[in-house]
């Protein structure tokens, strides 16, 4: 890579040379630590002698900008770093819109790795230790050699054929979706997913619905989009369909394990929620996050599948059943979207990265995936049982968990008046990370309570992550 140095003219070579090198070590753009091009190579770059270069480099490293290192080169001297320059602001002309982004509160934040707590109760987080490396790695392998035989041009923005039938393959049998290959849109992750689908939907103005409570980041999404979003409540069956407007033209859910809640919505109110859209010409949008995880009762068919009307678009996700870090996910559209979101796929990235496309596809068709879905249901359901004990036993008189059936993560609500940021912030400090479910909560009045999450928090963490919880409820109540 050469190093960007511009010699105007032939006057003050060495004075010009000097003079960009300093401004880009004080300004950061040289950041420290940096090796310098060889004197060699750097004069035959910029058609200088080798002196000057010589002369340049002895300047700086006298004045402590660069630093020699015998046998290794030139570097910039960390002693002598400068932190990077502010630049200067200039007021513009969609600056009313650029505040806007930056007034946006963005929840659900998952900490660094500096950040994490012992005992963390975060949502829509893995168990990550749990993850198959070799089998992954192995898989990378393969998905190496298979790029290796291409021609190195762009891949189809639909996602490459091969993970788009092992897709349509795993949630026909795990989900009962009716779908093929060529309905499936792989993703980077469903936050993608969602983003494209209102791309093709919303016009400013429009409206949307959203359960309430429900999951923010889509909500901030659509907004963003410019639609209207309208909160309509849920109770134990799911959304109260007959609250939904007349002039909604998209429909959020996720009925088999409610976001934040967890309860899964009840088969009447799904048939009447597809019946409404048809009426009304919306489409729904079917967020099936992380029901692959069921502990109890017999399992619900995907709303998708019931869909006679041509409504519903399926998304999901490989992020709660392999890792975040992956950015994998899928929509299976219904024939009025697809094309649509196909074009809007190409636009905004062209294609999702083919590395861990070819990779995912051999992982699910070897059963990889299915056995790792096992493995981990196993360790989340004991997990689930020990958390339900616990609320059931010494933590009782302060909380009751909402049941839920499906995912790794559940509501717990308080029975008793607390202080919600300070439980939060004396859980902090003794390695207990809690949160809250107010901020699902649009326009309905929230309830103090935590939404739960089991999937990060290794098992023999719960326990004494929970006997914390105790003591600290028991100091503020």
């Amino acid at each position: 890579m050469e190093l960007h140095i511009v010699i105007q003219g032939r006057k003050d070579l060495a004075g010009q040379l000097y003079r960009q090198l300093r401004d880009s070590i004080e300004s950061g753009r040289l950041a420290a630590g940096v090796q310098l091009p060889p004197s060699r190579l750097l004069a035959a770059q910029l058609g200088l002698s080798r002196k000057t270069i010589s002369d340049t480099y002895s300047r700086l490293t006298y004045e402590n900008f660069l630093v020699g290192k015998i046998g290794r080169g030139t570097f910039v001297n960390t002693l002598n770093a400068h932190p990077r320059r502010s630049p200067v602001r200039s007021e513009l002309a969609s600056q009313k819109r650029v505040q806007t982004w930056q007034n946006i509160s963005l929840p659900l934040h998952h900490p660094t790795l500096e950040g994490t707590l012992r005992g963390d109760f975060i949502g829509g987080a893995t168990a990550k230790a749990q993850f198959p490396h070799d089998e992954w790695r192995r898989c990378t392998h393969y998905a190496l050699r298979q790029i290796s035989q291409t021609r190195g041009f762009y891949s189809q923005p639909e996602g490459v054929p091969p993970l788009r039938h092992a897709i349509a393959g795993h949630i026909a049998f795990a989900r009962g979706v009716k779908c093929t290959a060529d309905d499936v849109v792989v993703c980077n992750g469903t936050q993608q997913a969602l983003d494209l689908i209102a791309r093709v939907l919303i016009e400013p103005g429009c409206t949307v619905v959203m359960e309430d409570p429900g999951y923010t980041p889509a909500r901030l999404l659509f907004a963003s989009h410019g639609a209207h979003v309208t909160s309509v409540p849920v109770d134990e069956e799911g959304i109260l369909v007959e609250q939904i407007p007349d002039d909604a033209h998209m429909i959020y859910v996720t009925p088999s394990h409610q976001m934040p809640l967890g309860m899964p919505m009840s088969l009447a109110r799904r048939q009447a929620l597809l019946e409404k859209a048809r009426r009304i010409g919306a489409i729904i949008i079917e967020d099936d996050y992380d029901s692959e995880f069921r502990y109890e009762g017999r399992p619900t068919d995907s709303l998708q599948s019931m869909d006679t009307f041509g409504v519903v678009a399926y998304v999901g996700t490989f992020s709660k059943t392999l890792l975040p870090e992956l950015r994998l996910g899928y929509a299976v559209l219904p024939a009025a979207l697809l094309d649509a979101v196909i074009k809007a796929k190409q636009l905004t990235d062209w294609h999702t990265s083919t590395l861990p496309q070819w990779a995912l596809a051999k992982f699910i068709n070897e059963g990889l995936l299915n056995r790792h879905i096992r493995r981990c249901h196993g360790i989340y359901a004991g997990r689930r049982e020990r958390i339900l004990a616990r609320f059931a036993g010494d933590l009782s008189p302060w909380l009751e968990a909402i049941p839920c059936t499906a995912g790794f993560h559940m509501a717990v609500m308080f029975k008793v008046p607390i202080n919600l940021p300070l439980l939060v912030e004396l859980a902090r400090k003794v390695e207990v990370g809690l949160y809250p479910l107010t901020g699902f909560y649009h326009r309905a009045h929230p309830r103090d309570g935590l939404m739960l999450g089991f999937g990060a928090i290794e098992t023999l963490d719960i326990d004494p992550a929970l006997d914390r919880l105790r003591e600290v409820l028991e100091q503020i109540t």
